[in-house]
């Protein structure tokens, strides 16, 4: 009878290049766990704060699936809604708005922004917009509005302040230290102040306070500044006097600290000159109401006198003329 032998048993080379291949994956989780335990080594956490840290990260990578799952059915917005009617139901609507730091400006300018909000659930108040409306009155420089539960609006502004007065369009506006304009105002408001004048001055506001600080004696005597042609200043003083002062900012400086010497020494403020042209290097030009119409009558007087003194030598000569032909006459 016939019998089937079977062969389980592998062959010489299957065994080596199994136990081949079994000896590199030996070596290469030898050699990563080698790389893996020194990369754990340079970490600066334990094995408990680092498992504390993947489980945060799990936590967190769930909770940022639930908010855009959450987002994508639309729930923010229900939950929203059910706040909003709560708060409202217990009495979180604003009832009242306070104002602090008005001190210049006209308050129901921000009342009038303000008073819309009446009304409105305290969770649906949009703070940050209602900030940037108010930074859009002339005379609020910053504003910080905030919640009051259970029932108050709180607007904390910080005002901007007048520096000088700038003459526009037959008005006067007062300006900030930046040139700002804040609102028109009468001349009464204005008595006292720095008034600006010439197109384009209230780019120039910065600019001028540099240059009056070049003089500090003079500063407080400088009553109106005029911008010349978008390239020099013309400065009237508190008596009246104008001083041309040359193009650039070093020349001006310059020569507005160089009339602040003479004054300091010779008083030219108060004086006769009514005023001084410096516009060109080392030299003062000085106009003096009345001098030329005087220097003109002095010259007049002075050709009548020798007008009139050559008419007397000429009578005289005459005279002494006729005398002597009588004489002749006589003696013949």
């Amino acid at each position: 009878m016939a019998q089937t032998i079977r062969r389980n048993g592998k062959g010489v080379r299957r065994v080596a290049a199994t136990r081949s291949a079994r000896t590199k994956v030996a070596k290469a989780r030898k050699k990563t766990g080698n790389i893996v335990d020194q990369a754990m080594r340079w970490v600066p956490f334990s094995d408990e704060t680092l498992h504390r840290l993947m489980i945060v990260a799990i936590i967190g990578v769930v909770a940022a699936v639930a908010v855009i799952g959450a987002e994508l059915a639309g729930m923010p917005a229900l939950a929203e809604q059910h706040l909003a009617k709560f708060a409202g139901e217990v009495g979180l609507r604003v009832k009242r708005v306070e104002v602090r730091g008005v001190n210049r400006m006209n308050e129901l300018a921000i009342y009038e922004k303000v008073l819309g909000q009446r009304d409105q659930v305290m969770s649906r108040l949009d703070l940050a917009a209602l900030r940037e409306d108010l930074l859009t009155l002339p005379w609020v420089k910053d504003a910080r509005v905030s919640r009051q539960l259970p029932d108050t609006l709180v607007v904390d502004v910080v005002e901007r302040s007048p520096h000088a007065v700038m003459r526009q369009a037959g008005q006067l506006v007062l300006i900030d230290e930046t040139g700002h304009q804040l609102e028109a105002v009468p001349p009464s408001r204005a008595k006292g102040m720095l008034v600006l004048s010439g197109r384009g001055v209230e780019s120039q506001v910065v600019a001028l306070e540099k240059l009056l600080e070049a003089a500090p004696a003079l500063k407080t005597q400088v009553g109106e500044a005029e911008w010349i042609g978008n390239r020099r200043w013309n400065l009237t003083f508190r008596t009246g006097q104008m001083l041309a002062l040359p193009e650039g900012d070093d020349e001006s400086a310059a020569a507005l600290l160089g009339f602040a010497r003479m004054d300091g020494v010779d008083r030219l403020l108060g004086g006769k000159v009514a005023a001084f042209d410096m516009r060109i290097p080392d030299k003062i030009y000085m106009r003096v109401p009345g001098h030329a119409d005087s220097i003109a009558a002095q010259a007049k007087a002075a050709a009548v006198a020798r007008a009139t003194k050559a008419a007397g030598v000429d009578g005289a000569a005459k005279s002494a003329g006729h005398a002597d032909a009588a004489q002749v006459k006589a003696h013949d």
